[in-house]
């Protein structure tokens, strides 16, 4: 049986050869890359909503660089620290896969049998996500309306990608953990530096959410150089800034042939406490 669960009408999905089917008979074709489509027409707010091809694109070219490891060890390491042998593990806002594909691996080297599913809105970040790896399911979903059964899920992960807390809770078993993945303080500062005159920090919070408590939070710190400039480019597409830069400051990026830019991430780490029940 899937993790998936049918966007019509909550049943369990099996998945076969080309599709996957509910007992009540609704029926999701298998895209050629292997991932499904269970976003329904009334959760669609554009013909193609999230990334578009280029930005899945861009994103894929800079996470497969590697620039971002530190990220993926940090969380590789917390899911299986945080895990059992048989966890169900949902990653909310996968994107193009690098962070699933990288905690299945490990999860898997450890010895445990994990389930695993990703959900983005993106098709286009689902194409390459499924090219990374075939021991996940991947689904095109909202955050808002998990495509997941009431407190299934072991481990939660969230990098960078809509904060559906009320979803959160209601897929998550009690005592079931999440990992939220936020931009610290000095991320790609020097990035900062080239786009704006003047550059400002992250903003940096511990934040109660009902139905969680702290475990821990995980810091990573690291730089990396950037060596030519698509790289550089591909990066700032993956970054809120490609919206809502000025022209001056994109013409001033767009002449840099190299940068060395600070990563720095903030891992918050929840456990979800045991009164809450389905959607409380």
């Amino acid at each position: 049986m899937s993790m998936l669960r049918c966007p019509v009408c909550g049943g369990g999905l099996t998945r076969e050869q080309k599709r996957y089917v509910c007992g009540k008979h609704h029926s999701f074709d298998l895209a050629r890359e292997g991932y499904v489509h269970l976003l329904t027409a009334n959760q669609k707010h554009s013909k193609a909503p999230g990334d578009d091809k280029g930005m899945a694109a861009a994103r894929n070219r800079f996470l497969s660089g590697e620039y971002y490891a530190p990220l993926r060890r940090a969380l590789e390491e917390l899911a299986d620290g945080y895990t059992e042998n048989h966890p169900a593990v949902l990653d909310s806002g996968c994107g193009e896969g690098y962070y699933t594909a990288g905690i299945c691996r490990r999860l898997t080297e450890s010895g445990k049998q994990p389930r695993m599913a990703g959900i983005d809105i993106s098709k286009f970040s689902l194409r390459w996500a499924a090219k990374r790896t075939d021991a996940v399911e991947f689904a095109v979903a909202s955050a808002y309306r998990l495509p997941v059964a009431d407190r299934s899920v072991d481990l939660l992960v969230n990098c960078f990608s809509p904060l559906g807390l009320e979803e959160f809770r209601r897929v998550l078993k009690p005592g079931g953990v999440f990992l939220y993945v936020v931009p610290a303080p000095k991320h790609l500062w020097e990035l900062k530096e080239v786009l704006y005159e003047r550059p400002y920090e992250n903003k940096e919070e511990e934040i109660l959410y009902p139905g969680f408590a702290y475990e821990e939070i995980r810091r990573v710190r690291d730089s990396a150089h950037l060596p030519d400039g698509q790289t550089i480019q591909d990066l700032f597409q993956m970054t809120p800034y490609y919206w809502r830069t000025p022209r001056a400051g994109r013409e001033r990026l767009a002449e840099r042939k190299e940068l060395d830019v600070s990563i720095a991430f903030d891992i918050h780490v929840f456990r979800k406490t045991p009164s809450q029940k389905g959607n409380e």
